[in-house]
């Protein structure tokens, strides 16, 4: 990726940032599947299929969680708007109590384009009070158009109706499960949760971690690597070794591999932090592809985004760049 002119860039970087948040215009509604794993008794996870979402090949839009049983349906997140009708099928398929709860991870468009349609279902949405904050705030036309049919900028019922701050915990006891949802530090965005299943022993850690391309923060929206790692310290902790951590995107994982994430974060941030001290810009940090040692464990480091703007590699090193202060 050449960058001829920082302010371009910084253009560029929001376009990247809705292109790969809700491209609604380029996914495929109609051929996308919703996949459902089993992780434990009376607990699923609902997937987009793979290869119909520009901004999220491995599958489209964010993976939700549902909790069944007698007390009602909980779920966490609800993937984009147009495939609502699509999700709901696929809860029936496992329920047919009533959905109760949704606990939004963050505010994306992947993880709450569904959200007016499952409160007018009649449950309870319930987020941290900055996702509510960003999801009322008025957006530019042109990122309104990137996001076309994928989420609704203007209905209320998408807002969360009841929300908490950052460290607050709130729990549920439902269908003989306890689950606790867990306000982080700022990290992937400014209003990041995580989603603990106790007896089925599943943590919901929503998009801080990703293996699937290199991890992204929305800067506009106070994510930072200094939080991501935070938040990946907080998840050790609370993990036990076989506990089942389902990301937002990408295969699911255990406690071993946060350690190795954290670890590459770290070292690719130290060494971009070194090409500031010694002068280096960020046209020159990106040509040393300094992810190289990692790229051949990363899949989709090196696959175009869309939009034309790089690869996931550009776009980790670009942020990590920007939040070091560089200019």
């Amino acid at each position: 990726m050449k960058i001829t002119n920082p302010a371009q860039f910084a253009l560029g970087a929001i376009l990247l940032l809705t292109a790969m948040l809700a491209p609604a215009q380029g996914i495929n509604f109609p051929k996308t599947e919703i996949l459902t794993q089993q992780l434990a008794p009376g607990f699923y996870t609902l997937t987009g299929s793979s290869g119909v979402d520009p901004g999220h090949p491995e599958g489209a839009g964010g993976r939700i969680g549902v909790l069944v049983g007698p007390d009602g349906v909980f779920m966490v997140d609800t993937n984009y708007a147009p495939l609502s009708d699509k999700v709901v099928a696929a809860v029936r398929k496992l329920s047919a109590a009533p959905i109760r709860f949704v606990v939004d991870t963050h505010s994306h468009p992947d993880h709450t384009g569904g959200n007016p349609n499952f409160a007018k279902l009649g449950a309870l949405v319930i987020a941290r009070e900055e996702v509510r904050q960003t999801l009322s705030q008025p957006v530019p036309p042109a990122v309104a158009a990137l996001i076309g049919n994928a989420a609704s900028l203007t209905d209320p019922a998408r807002l969360p109706v009841l929300t908490y701050g950052s460290g607050a915990q709130l729990k549920f006891r439902l269908n003989g499960e306890t689950v606790e949802v867990i306000g982080l530090p700022p990290a992937h965005t400014d209003g990041d949760t995580i989603v603990k299943f106790e007896q089925a022993n599943v943590i919901m850690i929503g998009d801080f971690y990703r293996n699937y391309g290199y991890p992204f923060v929305d800067r506009a929206h106070g994510g930072s690597f200094a939080g991501v790692l935070q938040a990946l310290d907080e998840v050790m902790e609370l993990a036990g070794p076989d506990t089942r951590l389902v990301p937002g995107h990408g295969t699911l994982i255990t406690r071993a591999d946060l350690l190795p994430y954290r670890d590459m974060i770290v070292s690719v941030r130290k060494v971009v932090q070194q090409m500031i001290h010694n002068g280096s810009n960020r046209q020159a940090i990106l040509a040393a592809k300094v992810t190289a040692p990692y790229d051949a464990k990363v899949p989709g480091g090196l696959s175009p985004l869309p939009a034309g703007l790089g690869t996931s590699a550009d776009r980790f090193v670009s942020e990590l760049y920007e939040e070091l202060g560089g200019r």
